[in-house]
């Protein structure tokens, strides 16, 4: 039943034909269950095991190696090897993908867990009316038109229209559902708006919410699935689909064109060589055809850059860790990566953008009341935490030495601590304060303790405020970290009744007696309590006087003044009562006196505003998304810096609506009418308050089809399918279990400004991955020549597959896993984000790569080539015994004057893998920067990759030297003139790269900085930049730095394409 807000109880009750005082009978349960089901979210059904398995081999470039694998191990047993020979290759082949398929079955199991967490919210068991009897039965067989009874503590077990409250209030937390940062009132008539959200229907209860105050009566409407959070459970469901992060959708288009790449290449060098596979040398057709196809599947071993995985994997662990030292802990490691190019962060209020700890700000008292006129006098108050240190400033800004002294401040606090149902509660163990009650009296109960006691407290001989710094307050300790004060006062008083909040009355009111004396105490809304008040206290020491109407009017000026600060504001009074009073009506709440109010809010974090300016910088946009109302949402967005001081102020909502800055929920639903209208709010959007699960999911998935790449924060299970939905889920560490399921990333510390950190961290882990993934390629392009190049030439095999493995997993992985340290440049958040379709290699850095690759390739032949026909101490072969080594026989070679065996040596392929190795390890040293010179970032700016270097080198000597590991490599010790060899064919590619870094700063730079200004005019245009849209892929837009200087329209270009826009020496 979807319309139950909107009909009187009766009509509900008449819809599922139940009698409201007997409930359902057993057969009207049975006959419901069998047409609505259990009142239980169904269990998703888990993807097999198997099939997750089979999903990571699910690529190309996998199918390539296992195809690889299979055809060298035909080969190698048609070659007589026996079944251990033949599987050693093979076996490493395929132990690899098995560790890389691992990793990948563990993340997607992880993320299968959220769903199953909701199930934390059912309640276990439930009050139910039926045939005139309460039982309580398991939630799970509740059935729509059941009576059920809730009550404080209690937790809703189903969707339930109120009929009845049993009491005079009934207050539910619902902020796992709606994000609203304290409990709602509830109450029994119809709704009657258009379009209500969740936090319209206040005679609703919800499946999984909390009672917090008072007893009622309901009707069930929804059960299981048809719940509201049943409803998240689907869209959680639905958005747990398999999402690419960028680099992930940059490595599989890069896979997928080198798998092709590699499948063109390995078919040509097969068939360039098909004229050759009858050679009576190699025994036949079929063996010929065997013996070029093992030279292919070496091709594709050296072209798939088999560690490229386990590198970036390591990469990102490495930046995990980072981040968690910032208190960013991340849960799935290709969201570090897509941190990096985030575009737009969608921020919750409570407890992110602000401390979700409400504090008192100020209070205002009547000062005179005399004849002459009225005059008030406002107080500032210190400190925005629940602990209870600050101070209470004068009208002039000064602290007082002693507020108790003040007759208003005194009865302020006396009334703060005892009109209130709150506990705060240090615990030193964990250094944290536990919070039972409402936000409010909770902000009360530490502005007492900052009041304090008066000097005639006997057991206290002064107040224990503490002036001056706070430097004194601090040395208190835990002993300070108690509430003395609010103990002091529930010692001196006993409270013998209560009257509670209620929606009509707007206050609350206690009955305390102490001191030989009985005292009403009342807080409430300022117009309430201001009715029902006929004196005042004043300050000024003239005692409780008559309030006049121009002390009346004075006192609503304040509040609408602190009401256009968007401060929640509460009014204190109080009343004696006759001795031996023992109960209180609504009728005794007359002839009040009024003692003052207190503004109080819920204050932005400290560094919210410079994280917020490092957005702007680095071209991020921020949107504030809420369930609190508009006016408070804007207020802290204009606080922290989100909205200009002046963006909403100065227009009324409807003007604000046309400004594009902030919309509630509900307005937002409103532009659906019109095509086009919500996509446009979108992309001006700033704030947008008293939003439900869907308005989250449907901002995000708008953002989305703009091309941004979104950021969304939350902590409630409301908040699960929009994190699951997001490019990068990030949810709270104080958040629900569901909530952090959803996620990618959890805030240790909820604090916006870690979001930011992690932001810098996942830009500086981007660039280093380009950098290793660059340095791979070159080397998988060099050794994919070497192999062509050979089989060009007609040449023995150069490199054998295992040998290439051993180059690309071990001796290449190492370096390209320390490039991740790199340092990060000192104006990474000053910079744009990059593009979605910025390809990681790309036009001219292609080039370089190759020219690098082939140098690679060909000095790999060259030293292999070297030992067979110019080393006095090698093969001393010409060219044409060289190229016939297939028609080689002892008797022709005997003549002139070689053996055969010759071609079997280790030597000269030991020779050319120390080549490709050493020269690897020089193109690794290239790699410290894109492109600035050696000179200027020198091999000890990272000693992690000196310290790769000298392992990479160990471990090569290791398979030369130790003859087990020689005996299966293929490979032998080499002698200091072949080693001589090896370092004058590698070390020229520190040259050959300077000189291609030399052009990029010289000729290419230039170049795009002339076509961009010729093209492109302008920078960042005046306005509020937090609120301008960050356009993905289309901006070239120049940026200000942090100091404000302008950085070049060039130099935002060269970095979409790869290519830095200074010198590389920032660290």
């Amino acid at each position: 039943m979807n319309n139950a807000h909107e009909l009187e109880a009766s009509q509900v009750a008449a819809y599922f034909n139940v009698n409201l005082d007997v409930g359902l009978s057993d057969t009207d349960v049975f006959k419901a269950r069998s047409r609505y089901g259990r009142n239980e979210l169904a269990a998703e059904e888990a993807t097999p095991l198997w099939k997750l398995i089979l999903k990571q081999f699910d690529d190309l470039l996998v199918k390539i190696l296992l195809a690889a694998a299979v055809a060298d191990f035909i080969i190698a047993m048609s070659d007589g090897e026996g079944v251990l020979g033949a599987l050693v290759e093979p076996f490493v082949i395929v132990l690899i993908l098995i560790a890389n398929a691992t990793v990948g079955v563990v993340t997607e199991r992880n993320a299968e867990q959220a769903i199953e967490e909701l199930k934390a919210y059912e309640a276990e068991s439930a009050t139910v009316l039926r045939s005139g009897v309460l039982q309580l039965v398991p939630s799970g067989d509740l059935v729509p038109g059941d009576v059920v009874e809730v009550a404080v503590g209690a937790k809703v077990p189903a969707d339930v229209r109120l009929t009845a409250l049993l009491g005079s209030v009934l207050r539910v937390d619902q902020s796992i559902l709606t994000g609203e940062s304290h409990s709602v009132d509830k109450q029994v008539r119809p709704v009657l708006k258009d379009n209500p959200v969740y936090q319209d229907k206040t005679n609703m209860l919800f499946s999984g919410t909390l009672v917090t105050s008072g007893r009622a009566r309901g009707v069930v409407v929804g059960t299981g699935s048809s719940t509201a959070i049943g409803r998240i459970r689907d869209a959680l469901a639905e958005a747990d689909e398999d999402q690419r992060t960028p680099l992930k959708q940059k490595l599989d288009e890069f896979g997928t064109l080198l798998s092709k790449v590699i499948a063109a290449i390995c078919v040509i060098v097969w068939l360039m060589n098909i004229n050759r596979f009858s050679d009576p040398a190699l025994g036949g057709w079929l063996s010929g055809a065997l013996y070029y196809l093992k030279i292919a599947v070496a091709l594709a071993v050296a072209a798939i850059p088999e560690g490229l995985p386990a590198v970036v994997t390591t990469c990102l662990a490495l930046g995990t860790r980072k981040m968690a030292k910032q208190n960013a802990i991340v849960r799935s490691l290709p969201s570090v990566e897509t941190l990096g190019c985030t575009t737009v962060i969608c921020s919750d209020k409570t407890g992110t953008l602000t401390t979700n700890q409400m504090s008192a700000v100020a209070c205002s008292v009547v000062q005179s009341c005399a004849a002459g006129g009225t005059s008030l006098m406002d107080f500032e108050v210190t400190g925005t935490t629940y602990s209870p240190e600050g101070m209470i400033l004068g009208p002039s800004g000064a602290v007082l030495q002693r507020p108790p002294d003040s007759p208003c401040l005194l009865h302020m606090a006396m009334a703060a601590s005892l009109c209130n149902d709150s506990a705060l509660v240090y615990r030193p163990d964990k250094g944290t304060y536990q919070r039972i009650g409402e936000a409010t009296e909770l902000a009360l109960r530490v502005f007492t303790e900052k009041v304090g006691l008066p000097a005639s407290v006997a057991e206290h001989p002064g107040p224990l405020y503490i002036s001056g710094s706070g430097s004194m307050a601090g040395s208190m300790g835990a002993a300070r970290r108690e509430l003395h004060c609010n103990a002091h006062w529930a010692e001196r008083f006993n409270r013998n009744a209560t009257l509670e909040f209620t929606r009509d009355r707007k206050m609350m009111s206690v009955l305390a007696v102490g001191d030989a004396r009985s005292v009403m105490w009342s807080k409430g809304a300022p117009e309430s309590v201001l009715s029902r008040c006929t004196s005042v206290l004043a300050n000024n020491g003239e005692g409780v006087v008559p309030l006049t109407d121009a002390a009346h009017a004075a006192v609503m000026d304040a509040v609408q003044r602190y009401g256009r600060r968007s401060l929640r504001t509460l009014a204190l009074a109080y009343k004696p009562m006759p001795t031996g009073a023992k109960t209180l009506s609504p009728g005794d709440e007359h002839g009040l006196t009024f003692l003052g109010l207190v503004a109080m809010h819920d204050p932005p974090r400290a560094e919210c505003s410079r994280a917020l300016q490092l957005c702007q910088q680095a071209g991020i946009r921020v949107v504030m998304v809420t369930g609190d109302n508009k006016s408070t949402a804007e207020a802290v967005a204009r606080q922290v810096g989100l909205l200009s001081r002046d963006a909403v102020a100065t227009y009324d909502d409807e003007e604000a609506i046309m400004q594009g800055l902030s919309y509630t929920g509900q307005e937002f639903d409103a532009l659906a009418a019109s095509p086009g209208e919500q996509s446009a709010a979108v992309s001006r959007l700033a704030v947008m308050s008293r939003v439900e699960p869907m308005h989250k999911l449907r901002l995000v998935e708008l953002l989305k089809a703009q091309g941004h790449v979104v950021a969304m924060t939350g902590d409630g299970v409301n908040d699960a399918p929009a994190l699951a939905r997001a490019d990068i889920g990030v949810a709270m560490g104080s958040g629900t279990a569901v909530a952090k399921g959803a996620a990618d990333m959890v805030l240790a510390d909820d604090n916006f400004a870690t979001i930011v950190a992690a932001v810098s961290e996942g830009r500086a882990i981007y660039n280093n991955t380009k950098q290793f993934i660059r340095y791979m390629i070159s080397s998988n392009i060099g050794e994919v020549v070497a192999i062509f190049v050979a089989a060009l030439l007609g040449v023995p095999e150069v490199l054998t597959p295992v040998q290439l493995l051993w180059v690309n997993l071990v001796t290449d992985g190492l370096p390209a896993t320390a490039l991740g340290f790199n340092k990060p440049d000192k104006d990474i958040m000053s910079v744009r984000p990059r593009r979605l379709d910025e390809p990681i290699v790309n036009g001219w850095l292609f080039i370089r790569y190759l020219v690098v690759g082939m140098y690679v390739g060909i000095v790999t032949v060259a030293g292999f080539l070297w030992w067979f026909l110019g080393y006095t101490g090698g093969g001393r072969l010409s060219w044409g015994q060289l190229t016939s080594f297939q028609k080689c026989t002892e008797a022709s070679a005997k003549a002139a004057g070689y053996s055969c065996a010759v071609f079997e040596s280790p030597h000269p392929r030991t020779i050319a893998m120390s080549v490709l190795v050493v020269v690897e390890m020089f193109n690794a040293l290239n790699n410290l920067s894109e492109d600035a010179s050696l000179l200027v970032i020198p091999p000890w700016d990272n000693r992690w990759l000196l310290g790769a270097i000298a392992t990479s080198m160990a471990l090569h000597f290791f398979i030369l030297h130790v003859p087990p590991a020689a005996a299966l490599f293929g490979v032998s010790a080499l002698s200091s003139r072949e080693w001589l060899a090896v370092l004058v064919l590698s070390a020229p590619v520190v040259l050959l790269d300077e000189v291609m870094k030399w052009i990029s700063r010289s000729v290419i730079r230039p170049r795009l900085a002339a076509a961009q200004a010729h093209g492109h005019q302008g920078g960042v245009s005046g306005g509020v930049a937090a609120l301008k849209e960050v356009r993905v892929g289309a901006s070239h837009e120049g940026i200000r730095g942090m100091g404000g200087a302008a950085v070049s329209p060039s130099s935002s270009v060269l970095q979409m394409i790869g290519l830095r826009g200074g010198v590389d020496k920032s660290h």
